[in-house]
């Protein structure tokens, strides 16, 4: 039993993995550009986790981890941040290449609207709780800056599309940890509102974790054809 954690960790990546060699995708060949973001990503996500065990708003159920720790976080956490996002990297390169065409580029400024407006309506009204607190302040800054600040690479609907699919894995993979339950949510850190029982933040805590993922990934692509041209 103390190998859950870390068996579907195993589980996320073990397809993505596998079918990065696609010859229609080859998402092998872009491992340059997602190994940087993904670690980047992590320290940053890997010092809000520390946080949260310190301000108590979760903690690990020992009796699913191996017992492997590192500054108070399980092996299998910080595994989580190399996984998750390399899971769903690979699913947005895959609905790139075979779904070239999305309908949600007429749309994607306006639900960028719509997410900022709910960010500062829930961190007004739950200010007072840690995880509603940093989560949504944190998806409300990244957003921002990729919309208006960086705002020359422009692939935010490609990400809706994609955190769309991402969801479905992650009410499989979140709902086991959440579940069983392998991370346990100090409630009155948050809304204390599940889907299932997945706390209602998890979503946009996913988001977050995406969109800093996929913008670094985006940026040093850019960055790398902007050499190759010059």
């Amino acid at each position: 039993m103390n190998y859950i954690y870390l068996l579907i960790n195993i589980a996320v990546i073990f397809f993505p993995f596998i079918l990065s060699f696609d010859k229609k995708v080859y998402f092998f060949s872009k491992w340059k550009f997602v190994v940087p973001a993904i670690l980047i990503t992590g320290i940053v996500f890997l010092i809000w986790d520390l946080l949260f065990v310190k301000l108590n708003v979760w903690s690990f159920n020992p009796d699913y981890l191996i017992g492997i720790s590192l500054w108070g976080l399980p092996l299998e956490e910080m595994l989580f941040f190399l996984t998750v996002p390399y899971a769903c990297i690979f699913i947005y390169e895959c609905l790139n290449a075979y779904f070239p065409k999305n309908e949600l580029q007429k749309y994607s400024l306006a639900v960028s609207h719509a997410l900022l407006g709910i960010c500062f309506a829930i961190l007004f009204f739950g200010y007072s709780r840690w995880y509603t607190l940093i989560n949504f302040g944190f998806l409300f800054v990244v957003l921002f800056a990729v919309e208006y600040v960086n705002h020359k690479l422009r692939f935010m609907y490609k990400f809706y599309r994609a955190y769309l699919v991402s969801l479905i894995p992650f009410y499989i993979v979140n709902g086991f940890l959440t579940a069983i339950p392998v991370v346990i949510y100090n409630n009155n850190e948050n809304l204390n509102f599940r889907v299932g029982t997945i706390p209602f933040e998890d979503h946009f805590y996913l988001m977050s974790l995406l969109l800093m993922n996929v913008y670094l990934y985006e940026y040093f692509k850019s960055r790398a054809i902007k050499k190759e041209l010059s």
